[in-house]
């Protein structure tokens, strides 16, 4: 695929698009965060898609100190999101792992997000609904994968 300028107005509705989808992000987390910080559903999304980590490595995913991290840990053991346990290979490690409860947080989140963009797009005509999803699979492609360090920043 080659090159191009990029139409000014695209560039535009684009980012009118990226603000209308960071407000459906801000308000399906603000549902949780009387009982989640940011940083603790960050972990939860993490575990949850990744599985079970050393908290070395968890804490190096968050970009955390890992002995302030093993106090957000705490905490969130304390709350039934996490689960700490030793490893079967080194008593030394400590593994992390998601709970029914935690990822239950994760999900409802996720199903807040699903709820609000299928309400948008039910806005819409069939016709139109066909071409969003061919502008937006045509963005994705284009702008590849996004790093999951720079989704985690924003809980997703």
């Amino acid at each position: 695929m080659g090159e191009y300028r990029a139409d000014p107005d695209a560039v535009e509705a684009t980012l009118m698009t990226s603000r209308a989808l960071l407000g459906v992000v801000a308000r399906s987390i603000a549902d949780v965060l009387h009982d989640v910080t940011l940083p603790q559903f960050r972990v939860l999304v993490v575990l949850s898609t990744v599985g079970r980590l050393r908290i070395g490595a968890l804490a190096d995913r968050m970009n955390s100190n890992p002995s302030t991290f093993s106090r957000t840990i705490d905490r969130m053991v304390s709350h039934g999101w996490v689960d700490r346990t030793n490893s079967t290979d080194s008593r030394r490690e400590v593994l992390i792992e998601v709970t029914a409860k935690g990822r239950a947080l994760v999900e409802h989140v996720t199903d807040l997000r699903r709820r609000e963009i299928a309400e948008i797009l039910g806005r819409l005509s069939p016709d139109e609904q066909r071409g969003i999803s061919q502008a937006l699979g045509v963005f994705a492609r284009a702008a590849g994968e996004a790093p999951s360090r720079d989704l985690l920043t924003l809980g997703l």
